[in-house]
């Protein structure tokens, strides 16, 4: 097997975040969750309010593959490497779900995603160098995190909007998966202090992310 150097891993990761920003990522092939839901019964404004929350959705998946990616590039253990691929490659199937609901909705993606990605990169590499377990604590704390959100969603979407809520759903069974699988797999608890920050970003993320 071929041993990547230094600029293999750059170039791979430049690659990565223009797929992830501006193209179209390889996906598991699993099937749409809104598929057979409709969406006559949904008002103009529950549809408005639908594709501000899928937007925010969106960004959460292009921080998670900045998170999983860089995560995966500083990782001695190949064993990790090998479940932060997979769970990156699970995540695009988020990524395409989202980028498919918002079209439908007639919303846009955020115009800030190039910043979320490169943010998010730069933090999953500090917890990628800082050692596994803090790597995979974060992962699993990010996940947890994401799980609320998803979360408060359902609570905010219309339930005539079958569509948007079983994509929701399904997102927050696999994020929850992955948060318990990065806890098996040596992940440590992450200190108060550190939680709190992450709670404070995110809401700066999703609140602005609502809008652009």
């Amino acid at each position: 097997m071929k041993a990547y150097t230094g600029v293999d891993k750059f170039i791979m990761g430049v690659d990565q975040a223009l797929v992830t920003v501006f193209g179209s990522p390889k996906t598991t092939g699993r099937s749409y969750p809104a598929s057979g839901c409709s969406d006559e019964q949904v008002s103009a404004p529950d549809k408005e309010q639908a594709a501000r929350l899928m937007r925010i959705n969106h960004v959460g998946e292009v921080c998670a593959q900045a998170l999983y990616q860089s995560q995966a590039m500083t990782t001695r253990n190949a064993t990790i490497r090998a479940k932060m691929r997979q769970s990156s490659e699970e995540e695009n199937d988020h990524l395409d779900w989202c980028a498919k609901r918002i079209d439908e909705l007639g919303g846009h993606k955020s115009l800030l995603n190039p910043l979320w990605y490169a943010g998010s990169f730069a933090l999953g590499t500090a917890a990628g160098i800082a050692g596994d377990r803090w790597n995979l604590g974060f992962v699993a704390e990010t996940e947890k995190q994401v799980v609320r959100h998803l979360e408060s969603h359902l609570e905010q979407l219309s339930e005539n909007d079958q569509r948007s809520r079983a994509i929701v759903e399904q997102m927050k069974t696999d994020e929850a998966e992955h948060a318990t699988a990065a806890l098996k797999a040596g992940g440590s608890d992450l200190p108060e202090p550190v939680r709190k920050g992450m709670q404070l970003m995110s809401k700066i993320m999703t609140r602005t992310a609502y809008w652009v």
